[in-house]
């Protein structure tokens, strides 16, 4: 991570402060010249209360525009982006009929698996002859295909697991399948930028949730050490369970997780691991499985392994492998297994294919010229921005640049700039607790 000059950090906050302090001032006569009005509520409470929807009206809607940019294509290296217009000042967008084709450089589409490929395609057209758009049943039910079950022994065969469980989305694998795991009495330490499916998954847990310094093994030993110590509130019992959550690439920053540092602490305290590749399979490593082969770490010494479809294959949903023990633990009791609709077979089909083609099975080197391609785009791209002065945050190989814009006034005059110049990309407004973070995250994708 960068250090801030302290001027651009003054006058970040400044900006802010601004905003904030305009809001509130027009939220102040809102009130007077709305106070003589009558409510519809008649006797409810409302649902959006002011100060709750704040950062919407206030903020958001001035620069909506530069968010949920509708498309009119496959997301591909380049995509027809809808123009929209507003006669309110943003606060409604209408799509019109005109678009833009634009380079796409804020999907996950790292492979190019999203778009028609010539291996892919006919095989998802034919499973959706055969088996339908859905199968409108969880698993347990009627819901599990030939290709569910195909998919399974491919992820865990491709990963180097005994095991592995699908599930229709990828946020969803982590905040459904974290509470099974563990609960009252046990310890999740969990890495400070971890994404909020992460997050959410450990706090519907009931475990007691202890945070360690980004990607800082030696804050992780401090931490198990003092835990371990001291036990469980109150009781001091020893811990029932501790599991350890780290991401193979933060999806915010872009960064590759110091794992084997980190899986040397966690054998050392005996901790287990939770290892969310949702961005790092099939990007990274030389046969794209992922940070565990990139940085040499055998896939066993890992308890949990997390990813999902949505990134390199070009589909949807998430997976978890294990060994089986684990597995059969979660088929029995996740209700996102049990009783969610199981993921349609032609995303199923899609992830099948794409994982083939990366393996080389599909009788090509396509898959290997794809790994390779995406290797060097992304740290071709990363060296250019930073000889042009942008500040761009990652490590080489990670798909995933975060350019730091800082000032808020700059976020929506550099979107719309780029989208008349056809690049389409994606911003963000990261507010930390110590900070607010305004940055662009490109995705550099395979074209």
């Amino acid at each position: 991570m960068v250090r801030l000059p302290y001027l651009t950090a003054l006058t970040t906050l400044f900006s802010y402060g601004l905003l904030f302090a305009f809001g509130h001032f027009r939220d102040f006569f809102r009130r007077i010249l709305d106070a003589g009005k009558s409510s519809n509520l008649k006797g409810y409470a409302p649902i959006c209360l002011g100060y709750e929807d704040f950062y919407t009206r206030r903020l958001y809607l001035r620069i909506q525009d530069c968010f949920n940019r509708p498309i009119a294509s496959a997301p591909d290296a380049w995509f027809d982006v809808v123009e929209r217009t507003s006669n309110d000042g943003n606060k409604t967008l209408k799509c019109t009929t005109n678009t833009s084709k634009c380079l796409n450089l804020g999907s996950y589409n790292y492979l190019g698996f999203a778009a028609a490929d010539e291996y892919c395609t006919p095989r998802v057209i034919e499973s959706l002859k055969k088996y339908s758009v859905s199968t409108c049943s969880s698993r347990v039910d009627g819901g599990n295909t030939k290709l569910h079950t195909e998919l399974e022994e491919l992820v865990a065969r491709f990963v180097g697991k005994p095991a592995a469980i699908l599930f229709g989305m990828g946020y969803v694998t982590n905040s459904a399948i974290i509470p099974i795991l563990i609960g009252k009495g046990g310890l999740i330490v969990s890495d400070s930028l971890n994404h909020i499916s992460i997050v959410n998954g450990a706090r519907g847990s009931g475990a007691t949730v202890q945070v360690f310094q980004h990607n800082n093994p030696a804050h992780l030993e401090d931490v198990l050490r003092e835990q371990i110590a001291g036990g469980q509130p109150r009781t001091h019992r020893p811990w029932k369970k501790i599991i350890v959550i780290i991401e193979g690439i933060y999806s915010m920053e872009g960064e590759l997780c110091n794992l084997p540092e980190i899986m040397a602490v966690c054998k050392k305290y005996k901790a287990y691991t939770y290892l969310d590749e949702a961005h790092s399979i099939g990007a990274v490593g030389k046969t794209g499985r992922g940070v565990c082969e990139l940085l040499g770490v055998d896939p066993a010494d890992v308890d949990i392994m997390m990813g999902t479809f949505t990134k390199s294959f070009g589909s949807c949903g998430g997976y978890i492998a294990a060994s089986k023990e684990i597995i059969d633990h979660l088929k029995h009791a996740c209700p996102a297994h049990i009783y969610a609709t199981s993921m349609s077979p032609p995303a199923v089909q899609q992830v099948i294919s794409a994982i083939k083609v990366v393996l080389g099975e599909d009788g090509s080197n396509r898959g290997a010229k794809k790994l390779a391609q995406i290797r060097e785009n992304s740290n071709f791209f990363r060296s250019e921005l930073q000889k042009m002065g942008f500040e761009v945050l990652g490590d080489n190989d990670s798909p995933v640049m975060p350019i730091m814009l800082y000032n808020p006034a700059k976020i929506p005059a550099f979107s719309r700039e780029c989208l008349k110049q056809n690049v389409s990309f994606r911003i963000v407004l990261q507010h930390t607790l110590d900070s607010y973070n305004s940055y662009v995250l490109f995705i550099y994708l395979d074209f």
